[in-house]
């Protein structure tokens, strides 16, 4: 098979410009992503080698990886010429999973090569990922938590898989109004509330609220844009966010891979609650690395729903700042 053509050259960004890329703010996962597209899986062996057991890094690399052209096709190249390694076994199954969710395979087939993967590495969690994001969009509830509980009996504080899971649970009845008491933010507690303290799954509940946000949106029952909306400016919402802000001004969660997600969170909710000067800081810390989540609920244009925040959080500090 010859290699793909090199993709066409791109105009550079300027800095500090958002880019929607899922490899956020990881330099050595976004240059084996661009070599996996070119077919050179051998850097990507090199990748996950030194990625070792580091639960989320190893999940988070993986799921990007997943998602490159022609990902499967390298992946089955690489476990044809290594067919004991997990890693490659890993990167099939979940890039299996994302053609079964773009329809371009069957669900059988990614189902399986999750399996597959699984008894080769059983005490990684990514391989029973790459099934609850399967699961997430075609499996029932049941599959959904027996996948969720299989991450969590590898790593109990799996941050993908809790998102997975609240993005899940929030789309439990669409119809009824927002209660405090909903699947979703019962779940998001109980993982806050049992999570160490310096776990970024105390910014779950936040998460919680922008989701059901997205699901009350898409019914009908909330108006498209948030700031039109009550929904941050009730009571339990101040409280669940003074609580966040509070550990994010604690423990930041730096050295977390998919940190760059939560604060898109934070700073979502801090904007549409009026927070200016704590928005304004938290975008100054996403620097270019916007996320689609939640700045794209319910279908906007999630870039340019950032840049409208970013511009509106930095300008209101500026003149509050000002002599």
């Amino acid at each position: 098979m010859s290699p793909p053509m090199p993709p066409p050259l791109r105009r550079a960004r300027r800095p500090g410009t958002p880019a929607l890329t899922p490899a956020l703010d990881d330099a050595q996962l976004a240059l084996a992503a661009e070599a996996l597209t070119l077919g050179q899986w051998a850097r990507v062996r090199t990748l996950l080698a030194g990625t070792g057991a580091h639960w989320d890094l190893r999940g988070h690399r993986l799921t990007v990886l997943a998602t490159c052209p022609g990902s499967a096709a390298w992946a089955g190249d690489w476990l044809l010429a290594e067919p004991d390694s997990g890693d490659a076994a890993t990167l099939l199954a979940l890039a299996t999973v994302h053609l079964a969710l773009r329809g371009e395979s069957g669900t059988e087939a990614a189902a399986e090569a999750c399996a597959t993967a699984a008894r080769m590495l059983p005490d990684d969690p990514t391989p029973w990922l790459g099934a609850l994001i399967l699961a997430r969009r075609t499996g029932t509830p049941g599959e959904r938590a027996h996948a969720f509980r299989q991450v969590c009996a590898r790593h109990r504080d799996h941050h993908h898989a809790h998102h997975l899971m609240t993005a899940s649970l929030a789309e439990q009845l669409p119809g009824v109004t927002d209660d405090p008491r909903h699947p979703v933010h019962v779940f998001a507690a109980r993982a806050a509330a049992g999570a160490p303290a310096d776990s970024p799954l105390a910014l779950l509940p936040v998460v919680a609220y922008a989701e059901r946000y997205r699901v009350l949106a898409a019914a009908g029952l909330a108006p498209p844009d948030p700031a039109d909306w009550g929904h941050w400016s009730t009571r339990r919402a101040r409280q669940v966010l003074q609580t966040a802000v509070d550990w994010w001004l604690e423990w930041e969660g730096e050295e977390h891979p998919r940190r760059k997600i939560d604060l898109n969170y934070l700073a979502h909710a801090a904007f549409h609650q009026g927070r200016t000067a704590e928005a304004a800081t938290l975008f100054q810390r996403i620097g270019p690395h916007a996320t689609r989540a939640p700045w794209s609920y319910p279908g906007r244009d999630g870039t340019g729903a950032f840049r409208a925040a970013r511009a509106t959080a930095l300008c209101r500090a500026r003149d509050a700042a000002a002599p």
